[in-house]
């Protein structure tokens, strides 16, 4: 039966298995012993939260490459970002209406600000914490993407002048974090329904 890892991702933590000696962060290695497991879909060593491993790879590559049944559209991504400033409307509507990045423009993206008590789970300290100053605000967006550009968020947030502070994946292709601690991972098997979504 098709099979997904759920892994909640820490900070400092590569989307890979092998690590360099030069290398400051860890790797998955230090999580998982299975060499067969592949990535699905990879987080950024400074990016936190959810990241999908499978050892089927007709599953990694429906849910990295989606099929033309799904008109080739990429599975939604959702993070909580956590941003230097207060966003104003117009911000925000050019977050959602795709920027032009030195590689293209993003696709239509979807995006609100949000409040810590309206994140969809509760925030766990980071280690090491973010760089706080006393004088500027910092605020949250729960933002969905449907590409995968190398370190999109952040850098279509930096593009509307609202810096990136903190990022957790929340969601990949319907799957959740859920309250998944900080280094921990479930597995779990595809119903028909989840198979259906993903097209295959």
């Amino acid at each position: 039966m098709t099979s997904l890892i759920l892994f909640n991702k820490p900070y400092g933590v590569q989307s890979q298995f092998s690590n360099d000696d030069n290398n400051k962060f860890a790797s998955l290695a230090e999580f998982f012993d299975d060499k067969s497991l592949r990535v699905a879909g990879r987080l950024d060593a400074t990016s936190e939260g959810l990241l999908l491993l499978t050892a089927d790879g007709k599953l990694n590559k429906t849910i990295t490459h989606p099929p033309k049944a799904n008109n080739g559209r990429k599975q939604g991504k959702t993070y909580l970002v956590q941003v230097e400033g207060i966003p104003t409307l117009q911000q925000l509507k050019q977050l959602s209406h795709g920027v032009m990045l030195k590689d293209g423009k993003t696709l239509p993206a979807q995006v609100q600000l949000a409040s810590t008590e309206d994140l969809p789970i509760t925030l766990w300290p980071r280690n090491p914490p973010i760089r706080e100053r006393k004088n500027i605000p910092d605020s949250w967006l729960i933002l969905t993407i449907f590409e995968g550009k190398n370190r999109q968020v952040r850098r279509m947030t930096a593009h509307v002048g609202l810096p990136c502070l903190r990022l957790i994946r929340w969601s990949v292709a319907g799957f959740e974090l859920g309250d998944l601690a900080v280094g921990e991972f479930v597995q779990v098997s595809l119903d028909g329904e989840q198979r259906q979504r993903l097209g295959i």
